[in-house]
């Protein structure tokens, strides 16, 4: 696991890679590092290189696979900032924009930000750029959290006075 500042409030290793969901990788992207930074907002990099699945018959990336691979960075940086059990429960609003053409094996970038965590709602941004450096696709998201009830404390047992 990678961080700036500080070291994410929960160990996500295990959703590196594929962030759990196997279409990840199908599609060529593979989440690799995340942290938190300074003003404890969650990020995650990545590298996607779009395999045949990804793309139409002229080997260019389809718009929903951009949706899909920036949906779960966005996700995977917001739920590396939340404490505990707390996590995203669902995307409520999501808009993507393709800029340049993501062809067939080239190597691409990904990055996911948590740009702002409420109580109930978080929101993210997340980009895909190529080698050069360019933008090629980008989106901001709306998302809903689950935040677990705390466990409730014991009664105590002592005689009252």
């Amino acid at each position: 696991m990678a961080s700036t500042d500080k070291q994410s409030s929960k160990d996500m290793d295990r959703w590196l890679g594929d962030g759990g969901m196997p279409i990840i990788g199908l599609v060529g992207g593979a989440l690799v590092a995340y942290g938190v930074d300074g003003e404890d907002l969650g990020w995650v990099s990545g590298t996607f290189v779009p395999t045949d699945i990804a793309c139409n018959p002229h080997g260019i990336t389809q718009a929903g696979v951009h949706s899909l691979l920036l949906d779960a960075c966005m996700n995977f940086a917001i739920n590396a900032a939340l404490p505990g059990r707390a996590r995203t429960r669902g995307t409520l609003e999501m808009k993507t924009e393709c800029m340049r053409p993501a062809m067939k094996g080239d190597t691409f970038a990904l990055r996911g930000e948590a740009v702002r965590v409420a109580r109930q709602v978080a929101y993210g941004e997340a980009t895909v750029h190529a080698a050069d450096g360019a933008l090629v696709s980008r989106a901001t998201g709306t998302f809903l959290l689950h935040r677990p009830e705390p466990d409730p404390p014991a009664a105590s047992t002592a005689p009252a006075t």
